[in-house]
């Protein structure tokens, strides 16, 4: 792949704002729109070429287990000229469609899709999203392909290449397919695992913990809870919320803890006694567990009075 120069201008000058994204000699322009800005763009004049036809994303979270969720679809330049800015208010005004906190449109700047290049667009991206299965997608029927040229096709696959990159920039993931982590890692004296379902959303958590000279460390890889409790201490929280997750809640980089049970809390969102939750590869608690450092363990390996370690 050749290199690309991608302009991404902060109107707001925050990555949370409005932003318009280009390539250098490509005609199209992706916009990524906070639902509260919508009416804003609206008045906006410097915002027209946002009334025209277009392919838009919807992004939210699912009320229910809080997954990632998206819905794709189109909007031809309508007689009022309002375009994909206006379906995107009308999809606002929507009760049923109250998840999405923001759109991404992907449009032209010389307004140069028709009818059959916003259903060909509108139809590949919705098959990259659903094969990639990094997020439900909300569509309730699939849409139609139309028919395209050969030579158009392979035009409209450019450019749909150069959104993708753009939507990678935007660290929206929706068309790549996740990599194969292993949830289990290989059988060390020194591995603990935690397996969980989370029965309210019906999750498993699925995460591996090495133990070393400074502590426990939560190993990339490990597939941890959506959901965050209140009960969770300060620290735990800020820790997931700055950690790198992916949409399907896998661990990108490992991350350190003083004591197993810290490592265990930030797994499951929830307070939770680390000796106990995290296993060897035979099912046994890490309480019970001898290892080399036996002796540093047994404060921790007590119950009434009674020394655990043998």
């Amino acid at each position: 792949m050749r290199s690309k120069n991608i302009n991404m201008f902060l109107m707001d000058g925050t990555p949370t704002g409005l932003i318009k994204c280009t390539i250098g000699n490509w005609i199209g322009i992706v916009y990524k729109i906070p639902k509260s800005e919508l009416e804003r763009c609206k008045k906006d004049k410097n915002r027209d070429d946002l009334k025209q036809s277009g392919v838009y994303f919807l992004f939210g979270a699912s009320n229910e287990t809080g997954k990632p969720v998206a819905y794709i679809g189109q909007a031809g330049n309508r007689k009022n000229g309002e375009g994909i800015l206006n379906r995107l208010l009308e999809h606002k005004r929507n009760a049923d469609k109250d998840y999405w906190t923001y759109a991404v449109a992907v449009i032209t700047a010389n307004n140069s899709f028709g009818p059959t290049e916003i259903s060909f667009l509108e139809n590949k991206f919705c098959t990259l999203a659903i094969d990639a299965n990094r997020y439900e997608i909300k569509n309730g029927n699939d849409p139609s392909a139309g028919h395209i040229t050969e030579e158009k096709e392979s035009e409209m696959e450019q450019f749909i290449e150069n959104a993708r990159l753009i939507m990678w920039a935007l660290n929206e993931n929706i068309f790549e397919p996740v990599k194969d982590a292993p949830a289990i890692l290989p059988n060390e004296d020194n591995l603990f695992y935690l397996t969980r379902k989370i029965k309210s959303i019906n999750f498993t958590v699925n995460a591996v913990c090495k133990k070393n000279d400074e502590g426990f460390v939560v190993l990339k890889g490990s597939k941890i809870s959506p959901l965050v409790k209140d009960s969770v201490s300060i620290g735990i929280k800020k820790l997931r919320a700055s950690a790198k997750i992916d949409s399907n809640y896998i661990l990108l980089d490992d991350i350190s803890f003083l004591s197993p049970s810290g490592a265990a809390e930030f797994v499951i969102g929830n307070n939770a006694n680390g000796w106990e939750y995290w296993k060897n590869k035979d099912g046994v608690e890490l309480r019970f567990c001898k290892g080399e450092n036996a002796d540093d363990w047994t404060v921790h390996l007590t119950r009434n009075g009674k020394n655990l370690v043998d």
